[in-house]
């Protein structure tokens, strides 16, 4: 009795979104991972902030939540505001194809529906990085 040849089985195909959402995984870790070499109240503070961005952007916009974070950077690209417009900024231009320092600019010239794909990619972003700074136990006292 022979055996009929069982056919190769092939390696699923990784849906789009999947893949998009290891992408997002990826660069947000790499972000945390930046922000983990910082002192210990850089890393807390870094972690409230990006806790909150998800609500800021439901509650404001887009825009306004990353003219928010430019205006308390105030121009400094190290403090967590600074880090956290620059994480975003370097994530939507590597996926929008965009220049990463003119990101709120470019905002501003979009359609509705642009700024409604953008919004919906920078929140979906900031999951991320919101889990990873979670499971990094990233938190103010005063926010506890």
């Amino acid at each position: 009795m022979t055996q009929k040849a069982q056919p190769e089985q092939q390696p699923q195909k990784q849906s789009a979104q999947q893949t998009l959402q290891q992408r997002r995984a990826k660069h947000a870790w790499g972000c945390i991972e930046q922000v983990d070499q910082r002192a210990p109240d850089k890393k807390k503070k870094y972690g409230s902030l990006v806790r909150g961005l998800p609500q800021l952007i439901q509650t404001d916009g887009l825009g306004q939540m990353l003219a928010f974070l430019q205006a308390k950077a105030g121009g400094d690209s190290n403090s967590e505001h600074g880090l956290a417009y620059a994480h975003i900024a370097s994530w939507i231009s590597t996926e929008f194809k965009l220049n990463n320092n003119k990101l709120l600019e470019w905002l501003l010239d979009q359609s509705t529906a642009e700024y409604r794909r953008t919004t919906a990619e920078v929140l979906a972003y900031v999951n991320w990085l919101k889990r990873f700074a979670e499971a990094k136990g990233w938190k103010s006292e005063e926010n506890n």
